[in-house]
């Protein structure tokens, strides 16, 4: 058999295949990939232990352990033998049917089994969501601040990304007359992230009415992130997207993740808010269960803990919760508010995080937000993320869902460490 061109080919180290060049320009600016480059500063020889302020998972944490009902659910539903099985590609019957009464508690109507689609972490709804939307020309409206993820699976997808600003002088709401410019007849969707990642503020009714209506106006659906829903602790409460689904269709997109914390077990899910039945009509609904059929679900047995989750977790294990992370984003705040180059322009109400701002005039030898998170790492075995990686250049997101003792004695490293960098006046 001739196969000389082959073998020259291979000969000559001219293979045919190569990598997705387009995957290491989306990567690089990921979450993971920041702080894999923050940490890799870490001395392995250093005397103190690494103080994660950098992610959302506080799950390391015994203080933010979930419930023991969440834990008895998986094991009832591991044991039952029930689950072993390949999952209908949008997900087992009775965890829609939870997940639709848990979800239209808040609505003004209720949602149904054909409303819910299960996937793998909410991260794997983004992925689904974006798929879904994209086609040649078209472009999404994404937050800056934002959640990096949404421009990582655009760019694979072929999305042209436009940004609105979030306005931290009006508690981070969005410049809604700004972004109406941004709009134009390839527009397909805004995402809006509420409770917010980065920032940790949330949303008014009467915001999130002016965002329908805005959405409305454009002819586009809003994509709701909510996988932070009902961890808020300041004066305004949560209010989901949905609430406004006859107003303009809303995908919302969400998971047990946080509010159980529980991100490792992977359920998330997305939800047609939509009573008046546009994604139907525009075949959203077909292409979301298109998209499901090529991908993979969350585990089988996860999905079948899904009801007792949802309906035997207490209120009291939602309260303790909240109060840790009310009086960890108490501790964050007043913290920060001692350190002089470093300015928190609003009290987080909600999410785990908080954005603040970098004043690199009042510092000697750094250069930027990944300078300072970088020599922060180094020094002083903290991770904070540096803001760039969210849209934020000389910002710093800052993580307080940890135990309050562990938090307290990162944000004494950091004031070490500024006032160690700080410039002599003299």
């Amino acid at each position: 058999m001739d196969n000389g061109g082959v073998d020259g080919a291979a000969a000559a180290g001219r293979w045919r295949f190569g990598p997705n060049a387009s995957l290491a320009s989306v990567s690089a600016s990921s979450i993971r990939a920041v702080l894999d480059k923050v940490i890799a500063n870490i001395r392995d020889d250093g005397p103190r232990p690494v103080l994660p302020l950098g992610h959302g998972d506080p799950s390391a944490f015994p203080c933010f352990r979930t419930t023991a009902v969440a834990e008895d659910a998986i094991v009832a539903a591991v044991r039952s033998a029930n689950f072993n099985c390949y999952a209908p590609n949008v997900g087992v019957p009775p965890a829609r049917r939870a997940i639709a009464e848990y979800l239209s508690r808040d609505l003004p109507y209720k949602l149904s089994t054909d409303d819910i689609f299960l996937t793998a972490g909410c991260s794997q709804a983004i992925e689904i969501a974006l798929s879904v939307l994209a086609r040649p020309g078209a472009n999404i409206l994404l937050p800056r601040p934002g959640f990096p993820f949404y421009e990582a699976r655009a760019g694979v997808n072929g999305l042209e990304v436009r940004h609105f600003d979030l306005l931290p002088e009006k508690g981070w709401e969005i410049d809604l007359e700004a972004l109406e410019a941004l709009a134009d007849e390839n527009t397909v969707a805004m995402v809006v992230i509420n409770p917010g990642n980065p920032c940790g503020n949330v949303f008014t009714y009467q915001h999130l009415a002016e965002v329908a209506n805005t959405a409305k106006r454009l002819g586009i659906m809003v994509i709701a992130d909510e996988v932070y829903d009902h961890l808020v602790f300041g004066s305004n409460p949560f209010v989901p997207m949905g609430v406004f689904g006859s107003t303009v269709p809303v995908l919302t997109l969400g998971s047990i993740s946080k509010r159980w914390v529980v991100p490792g077990w992977r359920l998330g899910w997305i939800v047609t808010s939509d009573p008046n039945g546009v994604f139907k009509e525009t075949k959203i609904v077909d292409s979301l269960t298109i998209m499901l059929n090529i991908t993979t679900d969350p585990a089988t047995f996860i999905q079948g803990a899904i009801p007792q989750i949802l309906e035997n977790t207490k209120d009291d294990f939602f309260e303790q919760t909240i109060n840790l992370l009310r009086k960890t984003a108490d501790i964050c705040y007043d913290k920060i508010k001692e350190i002089d180059c470093i300015t928190c322009p609003r009290k987080p109400e909600g999410s785990m995080f908080v954005m603040a701002k970098l004043n690199l005039s009042h510092l000697e030898g750094i250069h930027d937000d990944i300078d300072f998170c970088s020599k922060l790492a180094k020094e002083e075995s903290v991770i904070i993320l540096p803001g760039v990686t969210v849209g934020m250049k000389n910002w710093l997101r800052v993580t307080f869902a940890m135990d309050p003792s562990s938090l307290e004695e990162g944000l004494g490293r950091l004031k070490s460490f500024c006032h160690r960098h700080t410039k002599n006046s003299t």
